[in-house]
């Protein structure tokens, strides 16, 4: 029996696995106070290890492996990946000091750069145009669900066997889930050799020449890349509200990881079937829905930062910062697999995902740590509150691609949703 005819299985199987790797992904900010303390790091070394470091693996790996995923088996390049990922978040709980958590969070990375880029691939393939930004945004279910994992196993599995034991107990039960992957055959659509990615660097220059001739490609691209500043301050949001609005850190943990799962979860599955359902009813199809997301989500993101702690307006605001990325996963990424050729679409997820890093992740994360530092050491007692205010404005800056993507090239947009069909399912 094909196994790619159970394209709800896949689904399912690849969110789990997804779940695990944000969950050893978001472990460090689950554990924000407890490592900063334990290691003695500052916020400018706290925002390397959650962004610089992750990008410097991660970010330049995503378009490595989604090239291997192209040109040979994707399960067994994810599979590659979960064990290393496993193995390197156990020897992140042996850390001790800023150098060693900086060498185990790169092999990390390295490790899970290989997941996204093969599965959604995989999901273009099983799922038809019609139903793809739905399973996209159910995988991307993952992100919230992990997130708000880390958070609530730091506020309770973590009060029993710390910070150390919690990371060994993940790294051991991810590589767990690497002998389902082996067990699995990937064998491309209708078997043609010419469906398989070219060699690494003749596959980046094609998705270079791709993303160059298709402005809605580039402009979706860049929209999405700023969407993820929200990601950027999450990493110091329970530092700045411990720090900055005088919250009880235990507390606000849980409460963020109550909130993250509910409310990203939500994000992930309505921002996918929305965008599924209504695309075709707008001139520029997903690219519209996206700019109407960030349209009606940026503002209230901008006002939780000012609103009084535990009042209506803060709880909204901080829902909608866990709303909102998620919510762009399945049509900013269905978007993106129907303007890429099917032989490179992993590169291509690839290559969006190293952006992400680079400037989301990587900068993002490093310049919130590094302005709050000074803007503290100069007397400010919100250093914090401004940096991430200057995340939230980015975000809100996502809404001009968006927008300029569903104006440029209507008719493109629209022959996009057909345009590289294989009809699995």
């Amino acid at each position: 029996m094909n196994w790619k005819n159970k394209p709800v299985p896949i689904l399912i199987g690849l969110l789990l696995i997804h779940v695990i790797a944000h969950i050893d992904r978001h472990m460090l900010s689950g554990f924000a106070p407890q490592i900063t303390a334990d290691l003695a790091l500052n916020n400018k070394q706290f925002g390397f290890l959650t962004g610089a470091v992750w990008v410097l693996s991660f970010g330049f790996m995503a378009i490595f492996m989604g090239s291997l995923a192209d040109r040979f088996s994707r399960t067994r390049v994810m599979a590659f990946g979960v064990l290393v990922w496993s193995l390197c978040t156990a020897a992140s709980g042996h850390a001790q000091s800023f150098e060693q958590m900086v060498l185990a969070r790169f092999f990390v990375a390295t490790g899970e750069a290989a997941l996204v880029p093969a599965a959604v691939s995989l999901l273009a393939e099983v799922f038809s145009p019609q139903r793809r930004s739905t399973a996209v945004g159910v995988f991307f279910i993952g992100i919230p669900l992990g997130i708000g994992l880390a958070f609530v196993i730091a506020g309770t599995l973590g009060v029993q066997y710390g910070w150390r034991g919690t990371f060994n107990i993940l790294g051991l039960a991810g590589a767990a889930f690497t002998v389902p992957l082996l067990l699995l055959r990937d064998e491309r659509h209708g078997g043609d050799s010419h469906e398989r990615g070219a060699p690494f660097r003749q596959q980046v220059r094609s998705v270079f020449t791709a993303v160059h001739g298709s402005a809605p490609l580039r402009q979706t691209m860049a929209g999405f890349v700023l969407i993820h500043f929200a990601f950027a301050s999450l990493a110091f949001v329970q530092l700045w509200l411990v720090r900055e609005r005088g919250l009880d850190g235990g507390t606000i943990a849980k409460q963020m990881g109550v909130l993250q799962i509910l409310f990203g979860t939500l994000g992930a599955v309505l921002g996918g079937v929305a965008s599924d359902r209504f695309a075709r009813h707008f001139k520029g199809g997903h690219a519209s829905v996206l700019a109407l997301m960030v349209l009606v989500m940026a503002p209230l993101m901008l006002a939780y930062r000012f609103a009084p702690a535990g009042s209506a307006l803060f709880y909204i605001g901080m829902c909608a910062g866990f709303v909102l990325p998620l919510a762009t996963y399945g049509p900013a990424n269905a978007l993106i697999q129907a303007l890429t050729p099917a032989h490179m679409r992993s590169t291509v997820t690839g290559a969006t995902m190293m952006l992400i890093n680079v400037f989301a992740v990587a900068i993002g994360n490093l310049a919130v740590g590094a302005v709050s530092d000074r803007l503290t050491a100069s007397g400010s007692a919100v250093g914090l509150t401004v940096a991430l205010v200057a995340t939230d404005v980015l975000v809100a800056g996502s809404l001009w691609f968006f927008w300029r993507a569903s104006r440029s090239g209507d008719a493109h947009l629209a022959d996009a949703v057909d345009k590289n069909a294989v009809p699995v399912h």
